[in-house]
């Protein structure tokens, strides 16, 4: 499981992409989703305050939750107490550049990224070319009823 530090992780983003502007907070949820689906994990993200009124761009953004800390909270406490509430620490990520989140991660042993890092990691994993799959006929060749076909087709008859 990936917990994002979501604003944190939009800063960080900027800071390294100054030539390119700024993303939404959506896109990025996008983005992460197509990451989160080449590398087979799940990941909560979590941004500071109520988030927008309508929260339906945010629906059905595959293998990723978005959160909202709320008026009450911040993100950074939120994800704290997601820290100290896991049953399986050491199988988290903690994706902030904060110094204070990625101390309470290592102190539960689990895995702290800086933002800079994970963004990096994430953009060469979607520049990756996936492999092509190649026909089953390729390797195994035409069955013969495909074989029949193919010489009626070019009017060869058996």
């Amino acid at each position: 499981m990936i917990i994002i530090d979501g604003h944190n992780l939009l800063h960080s983003i900027v800071k390294i992409n100054e030539d390119h502007g700024a993303i939404s907070d959506v896109q990025l949820c996008w983005i992460i989703s197509r990451y989160l689906k080449a590398v087979g994990e799940k990941s909560e993200i979590i941004f500071d305050g109520t988030g927008p009124r309508d929260k339906s761009r945010f629906d059905n953004i595959e293998n990723l939750e978005v959160l909202f800390a709320g008026l009450g909270s911040d993100a950074d406490t939120v994800i704290e107490d997601k820290i100290r509430a896991s049953t399986a620490p050491k199988r988290l990520t903690v994706v902030s550049s904060d110094r204070r989140l990625r101390d309470a991660a290592r102190a539960r042993k689990a895995t702290a990224v800086k933002s800079e890092v994970f963004w990096d990691n994430l953009q060469n994993q979607l520049r990756r070319k996936k492999p092509v799959r190649e026909p089953e006929a390729k390797r195994f060749g035409l069955s013969e009823s495909e074989t029949k076909q193919w010489l009626k087709f070019f009017g060869i008859e058996q």
